[in-house]
């Protein structure tokens, strides 16, 4: 049996198993690049080299590669259990770093850039979108999704229960947050009136940040409406992308002095790892310890009076 003909039989199985987002990720790399390079293979003679070498004819971004190895992996683990195959090769090969150049740091804006980035979106439902976007660092289909009985003024708090993807053919979705749990986010000074103006008018179940006519704001309609690249433009930042408004509350918390646990808290990160990316804990770390070292020693060069000996422990 092949790779292609174990696809159109397992398929469905893999489809229900995984939330619409992931399913829509799974079709486009098994149409675009799965099924082209390693569809008439037979499943036995899939092996960790021959997966290998198709990765590298394809031509996309590691994340999109990672997506593609993911639906390999699904598919041969399920081969395994039919004990069509006695093992998964796909586990054994590393998955290609994503964006490993890139610190998530360098792409947060200043708060002077965020002040003039509001300032550039007119008054009304979408500088009330992007000030929640930034001031909470919500998903930007987290944000969508909030809807009036979630924000909680006397606590000063937003439940983020759910959240608005993309589904198999590209219809938005209501689910449950990416870590599927209910989390709070707070509301800042900042973002208080913003909050404040959504509600005016609106019963408990409408949507907080709606759009012009009540409707589901999603980010590919916000670009357009506050025309994005003028906005890029201005900030002197062409690759800035409406994802990195969340890194920029996390970097401003970390900046600020806030603990990494109550970061990923508010992120609603699976792990802390993840959530550290953010600190710029570990940018001055050879300057620090270089320090340390200095007071020690108690000269900087290195080669003249260094501490004297008998201020040194004897091992």
């Amino acid at each position: 049996m092949t790779l292609v003909q174990w696809h159109e039989r397992h398929w469905s199985a893999i489809e229900a198993s995984v939330r619409p987002g992931t399913a829509r990720a799974y079709a486009v790399a098994w149409r675009r690049r799965v099924g082209p390079t390693l569809g008439h293979v037979k499943l036995e003679a899939i092996t960790s080299p021959l997966i290998e070498t198709a990765m590298v004819e394809w031509d996309c971004s590691p994340s999109t590669k990672v997506d593609s190895l993911a639906l390999i992996s699904r598919l041969l683990d399920a081969a395994r259990r039919a004990r069509i195959i006695d093992y998964n090769p796909a586990r054994e090969i590393k998955r290609p770093n994503q964006d490993v150049s890139t610190s998530p740091t360098s792409r947060a804006l200043t708060m002077q850039q965020v002040t003039a980035m509001l300032e550039l979106i007119p008054t009304g439902v979408y500088r009330r979108y992007a000030a929640a976007l930034v001031f909470t660092g919500m998903r930007a289909g987290e944000a969508t999704a909030i809807r009036v009985r979630d924000a909680d003024l006397k606590r000063g708090v937003l439940r983020v229960s759910r959240s608005f993807s993309p589904g198999l053919h590209g219809e938005l979705i209501e689910q449950s947050p990416k870590s599927h749990k209910e989390r709070q986010v707070p509301i800042v000074k900042a973002l208080l009136p913003h909050v404040r103006a959504a509600m005016k008018g609106k019963r408990p179940d409408d949507l907080l940040f709606a759009g012009p006519n009540g409707g589901r704001l999603v980010a590919a309609n916000f670009r357009r409406a506050v025309d994005w690249g003028s906005i890029r433009a201005a900030l002197a930042r062409p690759d800035l992308r409406v994802h990195d408004l969340r890194h920029t509350f996390a970097t401003i918390l970390f900046d600020g002095g806030a603990s990494a646990p109550d970061v990923q808290a508010v992120l609603g990160h699976s792990s802390l790892q993840i959530t550290e990316r953010y600190s710029r804990a570990r940018e001055g770390v050879a300057k620090r310890a270089g320090a340390v070292f200095d007071s020690l020693t108690g000269d900087h060069r290195y080669g003249t009076n260094m501490a004297r000996t008998r201020d040194v422990p004897q091992l």
